[in-house]
């Protein structure tokens, strides 16, 4: 197996398209809401791909070079994972010309574009379930989803009763994909869209499609079109099975903000943290977990600094370990300048273009890590040696060849000295190092570094 190789190189910005930037307004709907108004489930405010284009500038200033978009295929919700049509882009948010253009300049700054395959369900107003409503037990398209009896009742309140919808959803109803024709159907459509330019598929719910042999063949579909193609999967929990040469290059690493956010916290120290990221290691082989997209949060979860109760000084370390971790870090929209927002939909809320709502600290802190681990190769290709795990900081280091980065963390109210061993950096007595945030100088003394770690920080030494 051959992980795609750029996957090591990416820092993913993900994008909820609806609510990153508005670039056209004549797409949008007569009931737009107000850019910025509270968001909800149903409310489209009018964020478009060419919103995404015009702003690329931001994202390369920002230092990112993948983007990774929530649904943009026709849909009626603006969260679009109840997709009508896989072979459209939804007009309110532009034209097969305006996607083409997104990934022609994207590709021109040597960037890469993933999408959302939602291929577990689709949307009642999928040709193939709209003839299923219509014709009932004479559609030719029955066998494509998983009907108990008819007639199907698909819009009043409640449950999905008489077919199986995902979670119970009437509004999404769930494909058979044992039915050869809805698997020629699904693999065309991955197929076309690497063809049209994209780089790869984040999968939705994968695990809910519990077929090996449908997901190798998705697999081999994507690879015959594009080889360097990334197949990431969102599966939240930690599971080898979906990790392989016949499944996915990566996964949702979202047990690495899990155990982020349970050691920043409080309910948990170093140590548990450290058995926890340790045991990822353990539980994929290495090109996998250098392939795994690295969450702080996404469109499914809180905001990090909301779960932080809005500590930044919490988020910044955050970003601290993300962007000294093996994988690709992936940010989501707005996190670099501090917005906020609870689950869904308040994880949803509109990008806020006017700077004087922006964090600058903090977007600058994040530009910083960014650079550091694009011109720092350790950091992205390097071993992950532990180094301490202790109460309140964690350690490790990233060896690459003769270059080695030594990462600190603190996770207290209070100044912590430390004393790190150097023997993994192979740094000799006498040796200086620095820091990579301040330039601010170490002398290697008896096999050790000694480290003062100021309340809530960390530091990059190398």
């Amino acid at each position: 197996m051959t992980t795609p190789y750029w996957v090591q190189d990416a820092i993913f910005y993900q994008i909820f398209p609806d609510r990153f930037a508005n670039g056209e307004t004549v797409n949008d709907p007569p009931n737009v809401q107000k850019w910025g108004a509270p968001p909800t489930q149903w409310g489209f405010q009018g964020g478009d791909l060419r919103g995404i284009l015009r702003h690329l500038d931001y994202l390369l200033d920002l230092g990112v070079n993948a983007l990774y978009l929530n649904p943009i295929f026709l849909s009626s919700s603006n969260h679009r994972y109840n997709t009508s049509d896989y072979f459209q882009i939804d007009p309110r948010l532009g034209t097969l010309a305006d996607f083409h253009a997104l990934v022609e300049a994207v590709h021109k700054n040597e960037m890469r574009i993933i999408l959302d395959g939602v291929f577990n369900h689709c949307g009642r107003g999928f040709f193939a379930f709209t003839d299923v409503l219509e014709n009932g037990e004479r559609s030719a398209y029955k066998d494509w989803f998983h009907i108990k009896q008819f007639p199907l009742d698909a819009y009043t309140s409640g449950d999905a009763q008489n077919y199986i919808g995902w979670w119970n959803h009437k509004s999404l109803p769930k494909f058979n994909t044992a039915n050869p024709k809805v698997r020629e159907y699904i693999f065309n459509v991955a197929r076309v869209w690497i063809e049209q330019g994209a780089d790869g598929w984040r999968l939705d719910v994968p695990n809910e499609i519990d077929d090996d042999g449908f997901w190798k063949e998705f697999r081999r579909v994507v690879k015959s079109a594009n080889r360097d193609a990334y197949l990431t999967g969102e599966i939240w929990d930690v599971n080898s099975r979906w990790a392989n040469d016949t499944h996915f290059d990566g996964l949702l690493n979202y047990p690495v903000k899990d155990a982020l956010a349970e050691w920043l916290q409080g309910r948990e120290n170093a140590i548990q943290f450290g058995e926890r990221i340790l045991g990822l290691f353990k539980a994929y082989a290495r090109e996998n977990m250098y392939a795994m997209y690295v969450p702080l949060d996404s469109h499914d979860t809180e905001r990090f600094k909301t779960l932080m109760g809005g500590d930044t000084s919490k988020l910044k370390l955050a970003f601290m370990f993300q962007m000294a971790f093996p994988g690709a870090p992936g940010i989501y929209y707005g996190d670099e300048i501090g917005l906020e927002g609870g689950k869904d939909p308040e994880s949803r809320r509109a990008f806020p273009w006017l700077q004087n709502k922006w964090d600058h600290d903090l977007l600058q802190w994040v530009k910083l890590l960014i650079s550091l681990r694009k011109r720092t190769p350790c950091l992205r290709r390097g071993e992950y040696v532990q180094l301490i795990a202790e109460e309140k900081v964690y350690a490790f280091a990233r060896t690459l060849g003769e270059q080695n980065i030594l990462v600190a963390l603190n996770a207290s109210g209070k100044e912590e000295r430390v004393e790190i061993l150097c023997t993994a950096l192979n740094w000799g007595d006498g040796r200086e190092v620095q820091s990579l945030i301040d330039g601010k100088k170490f002398i290697v003394a008896e096999g050790k570094l000694s480290i003062e770690l100021p309340p809530w920080s960390g530091i990059w030494v190398g």
